[in-house]
């Protein structure tokens, strides 16, 4: 099996059903005989907690254990009908005179439980620079700190952050103090990890010599533990009505007074309890999940959950035109209906992984986004491409950190000497996946402003002041080494070998 994630389903074979009941309830029964086990080894403090961790995870390992198959029927899809996703454009604009009533009934949740090992880093990744100094963490306080100053409120900016991610989060915090905005945290579960084979947890005890047998469960554990850690019920008690959720390096998630407007003042009356933020599919988004109607419900559609005969029906632009930003507001209220009443289902995403010491596991994970068909009246809005702006990787970093944007208040706006809004597509190869090797290769940040694509691969450098412009394509043979001059202009050109520099 690979390292790829996939989604289990609803689909049952008619094979042999009595022995694989059997086997599942003694999968089930070893299961909650050992996390008992597991749970008396938990701190004294933490006992209560953990104890409604299991439970979840216990669910969840259930549903795991009854579902097999692909979780969709493909026949049962339909395209969504025209009132299921708006447009940006027909959202009316508050008066500024409103904007302190709005802004008054919401809740910002940045998701802060991401490592940044993927980009050679250490610690949480919300603390990566990503421009003039600044982290990720330091933009989004920034965004809320200019809003609470601008329209006199208090918008409260709260953090899901991870076992992984919380020490060194609360550290950084102690920094803010000073700063005019309310910051709460809490954080996500934290589940064994489960053994492939034997279907049992994979720690034997909360101590240190267990601590790669756990894993914070994916972001659509935001539910449960936002509800449990308290936090769900104060501001619910304090007025306030939505919670806009979004990923902490989604560098286009920023408060959007429209969006807001649609769900305070509603112009039929109906709020809706849940808005996705979608946008349009390019090329390079097709494996992004998207929106799609079954048995009248709004659902949210991952390729891992698509037959495998119908992923190349997936990722087609014509068909599936929009994709989800990870940008969601949902009612307060709704919320803690949903998890009191137990009627939250979002599909199950089975996770392989390989420990270090080459130990085979599953992690069960589910994805925030998948809850929108348990919410009354969801509905898309299909969004600029602005308020999608991620940093996976140095590729993306390499984007935002540009003169394609100029930062306000926290927030990046595209230049306007830009002379048209689409980003252009970076690849960078592996020499520059280390942020450290990254900022190494760079004397400074090209001028790109005038680029559409860029490949660089192997040993390359680049001077001070180079633009690049069209398509540029950079490529050091193995051994070879490429140092672009300091001032170079490359318009489509394709550079190889040992500085050959060839017309596109």
């Amino acid at each position: 099996m690979s390292n790829t994630a996939f989604v289990k389903g609803h689909r049952r074979t008619s094979s042999d059903i009595t022995f694989k009941e059997l086997t599942r309830r003694d999968a089930q029964a070893a299961m909650n005989k050992e996390l008992l086990k597991l749970l008396n080894t938990a701190p004294a403090g933490l006992q209560e907690r953990t104890k409604k961790e299991f439970d979840a995870f216990e669910n969840l390992f259930a549903r795991f254990l009854r579902e097999t198959g692909p979780s969709v029927e493909w026949d049962k899809i339909k395209l969504l009908p025209d009132d299921a996703v708006k447009t940006y454009g027909e959202l009316s604009t508050p008066d500024a005179s409103q904007c302190q009533e709005l802004l008054s009934k919401l809740v910002v949740v940045k998701l802060n439980g991401g490592l940044g090992t993927s980009m050679g880093c250490t610690g949480p990744k919300s603390v990566i620079c990503v421009r003039n100094e600044l982290t990720f963490l330091d933009m989004n306080v920034q965004q809320i700190e200019h809003l609470n100053k601008a329209y006199d409120v208090d918008v409260p900016l709260v953090l899901m952050n991870s076992f992984n991610t919380d020490d060194d989060t609360e550290k950084v915090l102690k920094k803010y103090s000073q700063i005019k905005v309310s910051i709460h945290t809490f954080n996500q579960s934290r589940f064994p990890r489960i053994n492939r084979e034997s279907l049992q947890p994979n720690p034997k005890s909360f101590g240190p010599e267990s601590s790669d047998g756990w894993y914070p469960p994916g972001h659509g554990d935001v539910y449960n533990s936002i509800y449990n850690s308290g936090l769900l019920d104060e501001f619910i008690k304090a007025g306030k009505k939505y919670i806009f959720i979004s990923n902490i390096d989604n560098l286009g998630a920023t408060v959007d007074l429209n969006i807001l407007n649609l769900l305070i003042n509603p112009p039929n009356g109906n709020a809706p309890e849940f808005v996705m933020e979608v946008t349009d599919k390019t090329r390079a988004d097709v494996k992004g999940g998207t929106l799609v109607e079954i048995d009248g419900k709004l659902r949210l559609l991952e390729i891992a959950q698509v037959p495998k005969e119908h992923v190349d029906e997936f990722k087609s632009v014509s068909k599936f035109r929009i994709f989800n930003t990870n940008n969601l507001w949902i009612s307060l209220e709704a919320m803690k209906r949903v998890v009191e009443d137990k009627t939250l289902h979002m599909e199950i995403i089975v996770n392989p992984k390989t420990l270090d010491n080459g130990l085979n596991v599953l992690q069960l994970e589910t994805a925030v986004g998948a809850a929108i068909k348990s919410f009354e009246g969801a509905i898309g809005i299909n969004v600029p491409r602005r308020r999608f702006l991620p940093v996976k990787t140095t590729s993306d970093l390499l984007i935002v950190m540009s003169n394609l944007y100029m930062m306000k208040t926290g927030a990046l706006e595209m230049n306007p000497k830009r002379s048209f809004p689409a980003v252009p597509l970076s690849k960078l190869g592996s020499s520059f996946t280390k942020v450290k090797d990254f900022l190494a290769r760079f004397a400074s940040i090209p001028d790109m402003l005038e680029l559409d694509h860029l490949t660089v691969s192997g040993d390359v450098t680049f001077g001070r002041g180079v633009s690049l412009r069209g398509t540029v394509i950079i490529i050091a043979n193995h051994g070879d080494r490429i140092d672009i001059p300091m001032g170079a202009i490359l318009e489509n050109k394709i550079v190889s070998g040992n500085l050959r520099i060839l017309d596109h």
